[in-house]
């Protein structure tokens, strides 16, 4: 597994960058000695606090990424650090329970709130909330493999990457699916697939 150490605006030394190699090699193979690459970026801002980012790769498509702020530049990375490890240990935790038991129903409804797309919703969307995206600007774009996995798998990934959002090809039916964190801190699902049914059904 390669580790890199970056720092931003700030030297972080030979002694430094030895403490933090050790420390990530001996927590990521703890629980995944296969993993492919580990970046530490330590980053000093204009508020003296000393931030520190990690970001793991453990498999194709699948990262792990955690971020601490501290005023000392080894209790922030060793903040990082314990969330990481906190996320490892949670993520083959799932891994394992998965393995032994696929994707039931109740599974589904524990990690997601389910969410389709129908047209009597549209009404519920204030005038502030349609300027509001329309006066959105696209920031950045990135190509990535959309995997086929459960919802929950989905959401489990989409947890511990930290991210927004995260596009899946649904396992159950092959369709495009997607989960995101919504405004209430809640995991929310789109499923076009179910939304057609059920104007089908109407």
């Amino acid at each position: 597994m390669k580790i890199t150490v970056h720092g931003h605006h700030m030297d972080v030394g030979e002694a430094f960058e030895s403490y933090i190699s050790e420390k990530m090699q001996t927590t990521i193979e703890k629980y995944f000695p296969n993993a492919v690459n580990c970046v530490v970026t330590m980053e000093k801002d204009t508020r003296s606090l000393f931030k520190s980012h990690i970001s793991i790769s453990i498999g194709r498509d699948m990262n792990i990424e955690a971020t601490a702020k501290e005023h000392e530049v080894y209790t922030a990375f060793d903040e990082a650090s314990d969330k990481i490890a906190k996320q490892l240990r949670r993520y083959k935790s799932r891994l394992k329970d998965h393995h032994e038991q696929r994707e039931a129903a109740e599974a589904i409804r524990e990690y997601t709130l389910g969410y389709t797309i129908a047209d009597d919703q549209l009404d519920q969307v204030t005038d502030a909330e349609l300027d509001e995206q329309a006066d959105a600007v696209v920031v950045a774009e990135m190509t990535t493999n959309i995997q086929t996995m459960t919802v929950s798998e989905a959401t489990m990934r989409l947890n511990l990457s930290g991210g927004n959002a995260l596009m899946f090809r649904n396992a159950s039916h092959g369709e495009i699916n997607m989960v995101y964190v919504r405004k209430d801190g809640n995991v929310g699902w789109v499923d076009p697939q179910e939304s057609v049914k059920e104007n089908k059904v109407a």
